[in-house]
């Protein structure tokens, strides 16, 4: 589409509490929506895309069923429905809060028009969000439940959906903003961030797994996946940073490289 075309993640472990069920942050939802209505309000060539986890919300119920491994009793299409609740609920609670500082956001839930087969996206029907994007509209994504061709139903992370968007609409860079301050050497320790990621130096790179509920890989999930993408399309660059705290995500819009960076040296 552009070359000022972003994706920003906002992650559940930034806008959940997520060692605690269906809580969220919502000082923190509410000051970095003001942080993005100022940077597209300073750069009006900037284009973006904004998703978002689930957190404390959906990912407690899929674990509990097991949704992204399959939905088939009548029991797992009780917990279908009841992450796509949760899902649902937490993307109220963003939406609201991104309306409320002024930017011009309009949700694509993708149990709505999502379809994969075998856990993997298959198809997505994009016009919508281009036209979305052509109006300057922001369009909002998230992970979800969505229907399965050979395993009923499944759950898509944020991190699904962007490389599927990536790949159609080929953004410059992704920003993947969470709790921590990058991807850490010493995960436990948490004092050294590693700088860049490459694939060369993957998996030498160990990063360790998010605290609570998570059903779709924590951070080295989130690793792999944009190590992967970053091989495919070689153009994108990705960042994962804090955005606890304070003008970290109007500065990451800007073009500040902060955490760590993924790219294909």
């Amino acid at each position: 589409m552009s070359k000022d075309l972003v994706f920003l993640k906002l992650g559940g472990s930034l806008i959940t509490e997520k060692t605690k069920t269906s809580v969220s942050r919502t000082d923190v939802i509410a000051r970095l929506a003001k942080e993005i209505a100022a940077a597209l309000k300073a750069t009006p060539a900037l284009h973006l895309v904004l998703g978002h986890g689930s957190g404390s919300f959906g990912h407690v119920p899929a674990k509990k069923y097991s949704t992204r491994s399959g939905v088939r009793t009548e029991a797992e299409w009780g917990g279908f429905i009841e992450v796509w609740q949760q899902a649902q609920s937490l993307n109220r609670i963003v939406m609201d809060a991104l309306n409320l500082a002024g930017v011009p956001v309009i949700a694509f839930p993708p149990s709505a028009s999502v379809m994969a087969k075998n856990g993997k996206l298959h198809s997505w029907d994009l016009s919508p969000v281009k036209s979305a994007l052509e109006a300057n509209l922001v369009p909002v994504v998230y992970g979800d439940v969505v229907f399965d061709t050979e395993l009923g139903g499944t759950i898509l992370s944020t991190e699904d959906l962007f490389v599927y968007l990536a790949q159609h609409l080929n953004p410059a860079r992704i920003l993947l903003a969470g709790d921590e301050g990058g991807v850490y050497e010493d995960y436990i320790a948490k004092t050294n961030v590693i700088k860049e990621i490459t694939p060369s130096n993957f998996p030498a790179a160990s990063p360790g797994e998010a605290a609570g509920a998570d059903v779709t890989g924590g951070m080295a999930g989130k690793v792999k996946t944009m190590v992967d993408l970053v091989q495919l399309i070689p153009s994108i660059q990705v960042n994962i940073f804090s955005g606890l705290e304070g003008g970290n995500i109007q500065r990451a819009l800007y073009g500040e490289k902060m955490g760590t960076l993924i790219v294909n040296r």
